[in-house]
């Protein structure tokens, strides 16, 4: 049985723009696309890659701040923690220099790193259990007050 690899990328301004230009519409973020993907490859993940930019920078510096959006986001995307988020600020280098953080989910894990020289946050959410990675990056952009994010889907089969 030959499995082949799906792979989306969308970008979206502040305005709620794609990349062509077009707004995107509350339909246009609907999943149900991807959702069907998902279940006529059987696939076995999930994974959305999140870039956002030009972050609140007060906010990605913020441990507890952090740790509250990982309680929110597991909420809204319906997945369920195991153990507890770690936070961690490391980097010696300036340009890596930020926050990363891990949480266990019983179907996988989240993590992130907030980059201080950009004030950007690389957000990777991968799961076994399906989940709405256009709601997940809305939320993310909220509450991070980033300006725009760029997100790539990938199935896992």
């Amino acid at each position: 049985m030959e499995q082949t690899a799906i792979r989306i990328g969308v970008h979206v301004d502040a305005l709620g723009h794609s990349q062509t230009g077009e707004a995107l519409a509350s339909a246009s973020r609907d999943d149900s696309a991807i959702r069907a993907d998902y279940q006529k490859e059987n696939a076995w993940g999930l994974l959305s890659s999140i870039d956002l930019h030009d972050c609140d920078g007060a906010t990605i510096r913020d441990a507890e701040a952090i740790k509250r959006f990982v309680v929110e986001l597991c909420e809204r995307i319906e997945m369920k923690r195991f153990g507890e988020c770690t936070v961690v600020d490391f980097g010696e280098d300036e340009k890596v220099a930020g926050f990363s953080m891990v949480q266990l989910i019983e179907t996988s894990c989240i993590s992130a790193h907030f980059a201080n020289a950009t004030n950007a946050t690389y957000l990777d959410i991968f799961s076994c259990k399906y989940y709405n990675p256009f709601e997940a990056a809305e939320f993310a952009k909220e509450f991070f007050g980033a300006n725009d994010y760029r997100m790539n889907y990938t199935l896992r089969v």
